[in-house]
């Protein structure tokens, strides 16, 4: 197992070292703090330590750590963590890690835990007092009742899609990484509030790829040009054109067109005598409901052939 053990705190870049280290097998399972302390050693014997010399009690170890962000896959999303100074190696540090040695002295695993403690209770009882903007890409927060500060945000949610990353109100400006992501410019400007509008549906607070697909898929179906023409030519029935797929199927399977023709006109005609329409040719209405009778029957003789298999089983 190796670690880079990099000290960068001082603009002189004179005064900056890096130390590769390849870890002794008693050292994974010991405590951090024999990192700081060899590195502190190797440090002050060099020509960087003449300059700058450290103290190990005023220093700790710190890692860069990804940010569990919703949405963002770069990698410039890091933190740097702090490392317990009784902390295990092995379990802190990866192998060919970069440790960072920053300055202010290290802590223990009991006394980190017991400041991140008191900053998480701090924030809570601060949050008791006050709201969060509702609005996209809008996180002030303000004391309960206002007063509300200015807002500029976006009227629809986030979109994650693959590697891009764009407001659904502005599809046209896209970013690649999250840096970009958050710097692109709101589309709406107003009051902040912590009052949602009332939907039907609950509210997403990002999209992905799923949720484009389907809005995709709502959308309005083009027809072919045949379809068109089809429809035109039976006076805009939007149910002419399955009529005349359904003649071309069931050619494929055996059917004449002339007897698919003649049981068609057959129930056109059927329908204008009920309907009392005297009138030549066939308007949108008698086809539509045509199809409409079709299908049943056809479904009706499906079902018979369903019942008459299961009773020869």
């Amino acid at each position: 197992m190796k670690v880079f053990l990099r000290y960068e705190e001082n603009d002189d870049e004179s005064t900056h070292k890096t130390l590769k280290i390849t870890l002794p097998k008693s050292w994974k399972t010991g405590p951090t703090s024999r990192l700081l302390d060899q590195f502190i050693e190797s440090y002050n014997a060099g020509k960087e330590g003449e300059a700058n010399p450290l103290e190990a009690t005023a220093m700790h170890l710190s890692v860069r750590r990804r940010i569990s962000t919703i949405g963002s896959n770069s990698n410039d999303d890091t933190i740097l963590k702090d490392l317990p100074s009784d902390g295990i190696v092995i379990e802190l540090i990866s192998d060919r890690d970069d440790v960072y040695v920053c300055h202010s002295p290290s802590r223990t695993s009991s006394e980190i835990n017991s400041e991140r403690e008191a900053q998480l209770k701090k924030e809570k009882e601060e949050k008791k007092n006050q709201s969060q903007c509702v609005h996209f890409g809008c996180n002030k927060r303000f004391p309960k009742g206002g007063p509300y500060p200015d807002c500029h945000y976006h009227s629809g949610p986030p979109v994650f899609h693959e590697t891009a990353k764009f407001w659904s109100c502005c599809p046209d400006k896209k970013a690649y990484d999250w840096e970009s992501f958050q710097s692109l410019p709101t589309c709406q400007s107003g009051t902040c509030t912590d009052v949602r509008e009332e939907s039907d549906a609950p509210r997403k607070e990002f999209l992905g790829g799923c949720d484009l697909r389907e809005q995709i898929s709502v959308g309005p179906k083009l027809r072919s040009i045949d379809d068109f023409n089809a429809s035109v030519a039976a006076g805009g029935s939007e149910r002419a054109p399955v009529a005349v797929r359904l003649r071309s199927v069931l050619e494929e399977l055996g059917v004449e067109n002339e007897l698919f023709d003649q049981v068609f006109d057959g129930i056109k005609k059927q329908v204008k005598e009920k309907n009392g329409d005297t009138a030549d040719g066939d308007d949108a209405r008698v086809v539509d409901e045509a199809v409409k009778i079709l299908g049943t029957k056809l479904k009706s003789a499906m079902k018979s052939i369903a019942v008459e298999q299961l009773r020869i089983r």
